[in-house]
């Protein structure tokens, strides 16, 4: 699944080619994703300029002074530039044309993402309205992540999963994180101390930052929003690298499934 520093390196890349133009169009090959796009999108979008393009969480905005755009690449979705006509492929959902512009497409193979047209603040919609902090603003820290941790009993890989919680820390920053704040992942949340908590969350700074210059992680779908890779993935100390040495001290990293998800780690240097 695409994450924060995969969603951020697609925001920054489209940004530079759409914001200040006019849309002059909406096709919409697929009508239902996750959601049904709705009828209002391909009718009010054409005719908008959009004016920014921003994140929250993995949510993608297309603002516009009618309404927003909001986009979800879901599991496996993606957003490409195009500047030439390339005639649609299977999983080729929905294009926005610019005038004297590109062609902004979505693809899913998956069809979990969504694509939906939010009149007002879209802030206010359910699918942001509920959403924690930004993990690289003020509001998140370890004075913040230790007081939301009183009394639970999950384990603090899936605390720190929790969107709720934080936003945008998905199971590969999550295990990079923990790993470089020394924090076993399975380790109740609720018995952390403070002093850990202010590692961990300077380490999900630190690796979330890193990604992002380096334009994400590269999974089996995602590429960045100019067809190219992201790098990251050759920066990953845990993640996808069950038995390989630990780079810190040389023993094996283990991998085994925690809240339904592949969870790897150091034994011996995450306590």
């Amino acid at each position: 699944m695409p994450e924060l520093p995969e969603v951020e390196t697609t925001r920054t890349g489209i940004a530079a080619h759409i914001v200040g133009r006019e849309v002059a169009g909406v096709v919409v090959r697929t009508p239902r994703l996750r959601l049904p796009i709705s009828e209002e999108l391909i009718t009010e979008l054409p005719g908008k300029i959009v004016n920014a393009v921003e994140r929250r969480a993995k949510y993608l905005l297309l603002r516009t002074v009618a309404g927003t755009v909001i986009l979800h690449l879901g599991m496996s979705g993606s957003l490409r530039l195009l500047t030439e006509p390339i005639p649609p492929g299977t999983h080729d959902h929905l294009d926005i044309l610019f005038r004297d512009g590109p062609t902004l497409r979505f693809n899913d193979p998956r069809r979990f993402g969504l694509a939906l047209w939010v009149r007002g603040n879209p802030f206010e919609h359910p699918s942001l309205c509920n959403l924690g902090p930004e993990p690289l603003e003020a509001e998140f820290d370890g004075d913040y992540l230790y007081h939301r941790s009183q009394g639970r009993i999950v384990a603090v890989k899936a605390f720190l999963m929790d969107q709720h919680i934080v936003v945008g820390v998905g199971n590969i920053y999550a295990s990079e994180s923990l790993f470089l704040a020394g924090i076993h992942p399975a380790h109740p949340a609720g018995t952390i101390s403070r002093a850990r908590y202010v590692r961990l969350a300077k380490a999900v700074r630190e690796v979330l930052t890193a990604a992002i210059a380096q334009g994400g992680t590269t999974l089996r779908d995602f590429h960045g929003s100019d067809g190219h890779p992201g790098y990251f993935q050759f920066a990953l100390h845990v993640y996808g690298r069950d038995g390989a040495p630990c780079s810190r001290c040389s023993r094996p990293i283990r991998s085994e499934r925690l809240g339904q998800r592949n969870t790897f780690y150091c034994a011996h240097c995450q306590r």
